[in-house]
C-alpha cells in the first residue's frame, strides 16, 4: 500500500475511532443521568417548568408550584378511617346568638365550613369538586376574611402567632398535625372550639373531627393565630 493510501487510510480510522468513542461517552452519561434524576408523577395534570426538570425538581419558593413539589416529596397521609363525623348541627349551634360583628363573622365562616362539609378529598384539588387540607383552610380564610393563607401547610405552618396548648385555643385557629414521615406539618384544619375542628381528611373527605380522637390528640402540634383576624371572630 502506497504511503498516501496508508496515511488516508490512519486518518479515517482515527477519526471513526474518535467519533465512536465521543458517542459511546456521551450515551453512557445520558444513561447515568436519566437513571439517578427524578422522574414526574403520573398524574398529568401536574405541570413542571424546563427549570424545574433541568433543576431535579428543587422545592420552589413559590405558591403556585409548592404543590407539585409537595407531590413528589410528601408520602401518603395515614389518616383514621374509622372515625364518626361530628354532626353538622353541632355546629350551627356554635354560631352564637349575640348581635354584633363578632358573631356574624363566626356564624359566616361556620356557614362558609358546612358548605364544604362531605365534599371529597384530592390532594392538590382546591373546589367543591375534591380539595386537600390546606387548600380547604386557605379557602375558607380568603372568602371569610379576604386573608390570603400560604398553599400547603407546612407554610401555614409559618404564619401567625404560635400556640402550643390544646387549651388556649381559640375559634377560627389553625391547627397541624404531624401526619408524615418527611414533611412536617402533613395536615391542617381549622378549630371550632369544644376540642372539635374542621378538615379535609384524605379518607373521609371535609368533616368535622374531635381532638380528644386518639389519633389526632397524638399527632397534634400545635396551633396558628392570625393576629389581625382575631378580634373580627
Amino acid at each position: 500500500m502506497s504511503f498516501p493510501k496508508i496515511y488516508i487510510f490512519l486518518t479515517t480510522a482515527l477519526i471513526g475511532a474518535f467519533l465512536f468513542a465521543g458517542c459511546a461517552s456521551s450515551s453512557n452519561t445520558s444513561r447515568y443521568k436519566n437513571k439517578n434524576e427524578k422522574k414526574p408523577p403520573t398524574d398529568p395534570s401536574v405541570r413542571f417548568t424546563s427549570e424545574e426538570r433541568k433543576n431535579n425538581y428543587p422545592k420552589s419558593e413559590t405558591r403556585a408550584d409548592t404543590v407539585k413539589y409537595d407531590l413528589l416529596n410528601q408520602d401518603d397521609e395515614k389518616l383514621p378511617d374509622d372515625e364518626t363525623p361530628i354532626d353538622i348541627s353541632v355546629l350551627r349551634s356554635y354560631s352564637g346568638n349575640s348581635p354584633g360583628s363578632e358573631g356574624t363573622v363566626k356564624e359566616k365562616m361556620l356557614m362558609e365550613i358546612i358548605k364544604y362539609l362531605n365534599t371529597p378529598y384530592k390532594y392538590g384539588g382546591n373546589s367543591k369538586e375534591g380539595i386537600d387540607c390546606s387548600a380547604f383552610t386557605q379557602t375558607i380564610f380568603n372568602t371569610v376574611f379576604s386573608f390570603q393563607l400560604l398553599r400547603s401547610a407546612r407554610q401555614q405552618y409559618t404564619q401567625g402567632l404560635t400556640i402550643n396548648h390544646r387549651e388556649n385555643l381559640q375559634f377560627g385557629d389553625l391547627i397541624f398535625f404531624n401526619t408524615r414521615r418527611s414533611v412536617k406539618p402533613g395536615h391542617v384544619g381549622i378549630y371550632l372550639g369544644e376540642n372539635l375542628f374542621a378538615h379535609a381528611s384524605s379518607s373521609k373527605g371535609v368533616i368535622v373531627s374531635s381532638l380528644d380522637h386518639e389519633y389526632y390528640s397524638r399527632t397534634f402540634m400545635g396551633g396558628r393565630r392570625i393576629e389581625s383576624l382575631s378580634t373580627s371572630r
